[in-house]
């Protein structure tokens, strides 16, 4: 890993010398959270360039963090692991989390809005046993944000992992979430609550009565959600 050193034996400073570059640790974070595919890794972290990407999983792979391997039901295509020594960091980047949930106040989490980012990590950590057992589409729209970036998919199949589409899959929509990036981001991080996002008419839903009563259910939260803000202690 091409990075002065801090000249130190201290494990800590051996540590940071390896973690401490941009982007390293959520690069990590969606390793962890189950990503092992490039353009799924780059899904996770949209702001980070692809070459960029590129040099930060070969300096893992230099240092025995992640491994590299051929995929198992793709042939031809390649996915990068955590070696044991990645997976012996889970608690420290989960700790990193904690901390910058419960010292942080929340008006700084919500500067920082990141449509991609927020429909990626609600994708990944649906509760679809609360859904019906068919086929079921709910699209997000924020109508403040650019045409592009304004309406998102989401796609269960029974049997099949939870699809993100940022373009119409073409079926027939269960229900219509419209509401504004910084109520869905304040509600996925556990600072506001479908109900009270309703309340106060921030939050519209539109369609299937059933998924629509179980929405706070079948969202899920942020893993940090549960933890409670300390900043004002």
């Amino acid at each position: 890993m091409a990075q002065a050193s801090y000249g130190q034996f201290c494990p800590v400073a051996l540590a940071a010398e390896v973690l401490c570059t941009r982007w390293t640790i959520l690069l990590l974070r969606e390793l962890m959270a189950g990503s092992t595919r490039f353009n799924d890794l780059r899904r996770g972290v949209p702001r980070m360039s692809p070459a960029l990407v590129v040099k930060r999983l070969r300096d893992l792979e230099e240092v025995g963090i992640v491994r590299r391997v051929a995929s198992h039901t793709d042939p031809g295509i390649l996915e990068y692991h955590l070696t044991p020594a990645g997976r012996d960091l889970k608690p420290v980047v989960e700790t990193m989390g904690v901390w910058g949930q419960r010292w942080f106040e929340a008006d700084v989490s919500l500067q920082h809005l990141d449509p991609s980012l927020l429909m990626w990590d609600i994708h990944r950590n649906l509760d679809t046993t609360t859904l019906p057992p068919r086929r079921c589409v709910i699209q997000f729209l924020y109508p403040e944000l650019p045409a592009a970036r304004r309406r998102w998919w989401l796609l269960v199949e029974p049997g099949a992992e939870v699809d993100l589409c940022a373009v119409d899959p073409g079926f027939d929509i269960d229900l219509y979430v419209t509401t504004d990036l910084r109520t869905m981001t304040a509600i996925w991080m556990g600072l506001t609550t479908v109900r009270q996002a309703m309340g106060d008419g921030k939050l519209v839903l539109t369609g299937d009565r059933q998924v629509a009563s179980q929405m706070q259910t079948w969202l899920g939260l942020s893993p940090f959600a549960a933890e409670k803000k300390l900043v004002s202690a």
